[in-house]
């Protein structure tokens, strides 16, 4: 794999993470009534997202596993080839389509949702690098 682009996989999803913990109010009365938060909050959990897509397109592309057909196949081809595992697949095809409630429903976005990926479901984007590395380590492709 293309070295900047192995960077880029241990890198990118870190920052975003760190800065998501520093600016998290502790509870949800406090990120409720926080505009600045809360918006914060949604776009810095639709980047993670973003990242962990390109960053399986990346792999599905720099292993050759074939043009996906839609943008959930890529996390099937992941599976397919044991870069990922079934949960996390699963956990990729939620989390996709989170983020397109991020994007496209500007008005009906629900506070406790976003607060509750924010704090509950952040290990998700940690086990997503944890697992990619874990495949990059062993050499494989």
């Amino acid at each position: 794999m293309n070295p900047a682009a192995a960077y880029f996989i241990r890198w990118a999803s870190w920052m975003y993470l760190r800065e998501l913990e520093n600016h998290l109010p502790k509870s949800f009365s406090q990120y409720e009534k926080n505009l600045e938060k809360k918006r914060f909050c949604e776009r810095t959990l639709q980047l993670m997202i973003e990242i962990c897509i390109d960053i399986s397109q990346l792999l599905v592309k720099e292993l050759k596993l074939g043009l996906p057909t839609e943008e959930e196949s890529v996390f099937e081809k992941l599976e397919q080839s044991k870069v990922i595992s079934p949960a996390l697949k699963r956990k990729l095809i939620e989390m996709k389509k989170f983020r397109n409630v991020l994007i496209h429903k500007y008005t009906g976005i629900i506070d406790r949702l976003v607060y509750g990926h924010a704090t509950k479901e952040k290990n998700d984007f940690i086990n997503f690098k944890k697992e990619i590395i874990a495949y990059l380590k062993k050499g494989i492709g």
